[in-house]
């Protein structure tokens, strides 16, 4: 392989690699325990759909990664109940999720994840 060719592995590596540390992977649970560290910021969570809300593409589901629960608002498809997911969203604070979809009397104000991008794997 040339030193060009190598080069520029390098810098598309090295600018994927920058691009994946953008987007901080962590857990419901230490969302839960510091939610001012991830108010309005971009996190990636992995983990089952357990409860899934959907009309016409839109809606909300609940996704527990196994420390802890948290419902995700989705404008861009709703993945189905028990699938595992990856989900990357921003991190709102004290939503009334009533205002943005009908929901039953569980769903109540809280933390919420509005959804940017899924992976699913169904």
């Amino acid at each position: 392989m040339s030193r060009t060719r190598r080069a520029a592995a390098f810098v598309l590596a090295a600018g994927l690699g920058l691009l994946a540390a953008g987007c901080a992977h962590t857990t419901v649970n230490k969302l839960m325990a510091q939610p001012s560290r991830y108010y309005h910021r971009e996190v990636a969570l992995t983990g089952d759909v357990v409860k899934s809300l959907g009309v016409l593409g839109h809606g909300i589901y609940q996704l527990d990664d196994g420390t802890g629960t948290i419902w995700v608002y989705s404008t861009r498809g709703m993945p189905r109940q028990g699938a595992r997911v990856k989900v990357w969203g921003t991190i709102r604070d004290v939503v009334d999720l009533g205002t943005i979809v009908p929901l039953p009397r569980e769903v109540g104000s809280g933390l919420v994840m509005q959804q940017t991008k899924l992976h699913a794997k169904y």
